[in-house]
C-alpha cells in the first residue's frame, strides 16, 4: 500500500456510503432528458465509451442514465468459447486477482486477504464447498459493459444478500482497505454446474445504486441489517453458458469461485490485465472415468464362471 492509496481510502471510512448511493440512484434514474443526456455525454467523453458495440447507439434511445449504463450489446459484439469444458469470463473488466483459494483465504492485494466464509455471508458449510478451489476477481470500470453473464451453464441453488459498507473498489482502495470484498454489501449466487458448485459474487461499491438478477429483479436496495438467503428447491432457474444472470446499476466487481480440482485458470491471466466478457478464463478439469467393478466370478470345482 502506498501513501497515495492510503490517502484515497482514508476519507471513505467516514462517508455515509448508503445515503450517497441512494442519492446517486435517484440521479441516475432521472428521466429528465436534458440531465440524463448531459450525464451520458460527459461519461462517454471521460471514459471513451465504445458506442459502436451498443445495441442502441444513440443517447436518445435511453430514458435515463442508468438505462444507458446497463445498455445491451448488439448481436455479435462478444464471442463465447466453443470448447465443451471452457470457463468464460462473466463480465467485461480488469482482472483484480486470480488464483487459488488457500486455507479458506483469497488474495486481495499487497499482503491483504479475505476468507471465503466471510465473502459468502459467514456460513461455514457454504464456504467449505470451495476449500482449495480457485477464484477470479473482475473489476468493472465505468467504461465497461455492466451486465453479467454465466461463465458456464448452471442451475441456481441459492442466492444470498449480505449487508455491508460500500467502499470504492478501485485499485487504490483495494490496496488499502483490509478485507474489502468481504466488507462491502454483496449478492452471492450459488449454482450447480457440470464443474461442480460455482459461486458468482456481485460486490457493491460506493455510488452503486443497486444490484439485480434476472430471476429475482432488484435485490438491493433495500439495505438490510442481516444476511438474507433464498433457496431454489423447486423449479430452480437454469441458465446456459453466456446467458445474462444479473447487472450492476453503476459499476463494481464480480468474483467467481469454483471448488477443488474443478477448474484450472489459463496461466497467462494475471492481475491488471483487461479481459472481455466471454473471454476464455480457463478449463474444467477432466474428471477420471469411474472405475468399473471387476466381474464377480463363481467357482464350482475346477470351473470358473
Amino acid at each position: 500500500m502506498t501513501i497515495k492509496d492510503f490517502l484515497i481510502a482514508l476519507p471513505q471510512y467516514g462517508l455515509p456510503h448508503h445515503a450517497l448511493s441512494r442519492w446517486m440512484g435517484k440521479l441516475t434514474h432521472s428521466e429528465n432528458k436534458w440531465l440524463k443526456n448531459l450525464m451520458i455525454a460527459g461519461v462517454s467523453r471521460l471514459y471513451g465509451i465504445n458506442w459502436d458495440e451498443a445495441a442502441s447507439p444513440s443517447a436518445n434511445a435511453y430514458p435515463s442514465f442508468n438505462a444507458f449504463f446497463t445498455r445491451a450489446l448488439k448481436a455479435g459484439a462478444r464471442t463465447w468459447p466453443s470448447e465443451a469444458n471452457a470457463v468464460a469470463c462473466p463480465a467485461d473488466g480488469t482482472i483484480s486477482q486470480i488464483g487459488a483459494i488457500t486455507g479458506g483465504e483469497m488474495f486481495q492485494a499487497k499482503g491483504k486477504t479475505f476468507t471465503t466464509q466471510a465473502l459468502l455471508g459467514g456460513d461455514q458449510a457454504r464456504a467449505a464447498e470451495f476449500d482449495d478451489g480457485v477464484f477470479a476477481t473482475i473489476y468493472l470500470s465505468p467504461r465497461d459493459y455492466h451486465r453479467l453473464h454465466m461463465p458456464v451453464a448452471g442451475t441456481l441453488r441459492e442466492m444470498v444478500h449480505i449487508p455491508g459498507r460500500l467502499f470504492s473498489v478501485n485499485a487504490a482502495t483495494t490496496n488499502a482497505v483490509p478485507g474489502l470484498f468481504a466488507r462491502n454489501e454483496r449478492v452471492a449466487a450459488i449454482f450447480d454446474t457440470e464443474r461442480g458448485p460455482m459461486a458468482l459474487v456481485l460486490v457493491g461499491a460506493i455510488f452503486v445504486s443497486s444490484i439485480e438478477t434476472v430471476w429475482h429483479g432488484v435485490v438491493t436496495p433495500p439495505t438490510v441489517d442481516q444476511v438474507r438467503a433464498w433457496h431454489y428447491l423447486e423449479n430452480p432457474p437454469t441458465l446456459a453458458l453466456g446467458e445474462e444472470m444479473g447487472r450492476f446499476n453503476m459499476g463494481s466487481t464480480v468474483i467467481v469461485l469454483f471448488a477443488k480440482d474443478a477448474v484450472h485458470w489459463l496461466p497467462e491471466w494475471t492481475a491488471g490485465q483487461s479481459i472481455p466478457l466471454g473471454g476464455l478464463l480457463g478449463y474444467g478439469r477432466q474428471q477420471p472415468a469411474p472405475q468399473q467393478p471387476a466381474p464377480v466370478r463363481r467357482r464350482f470345482g475346477f470351473l470358473r464362471f
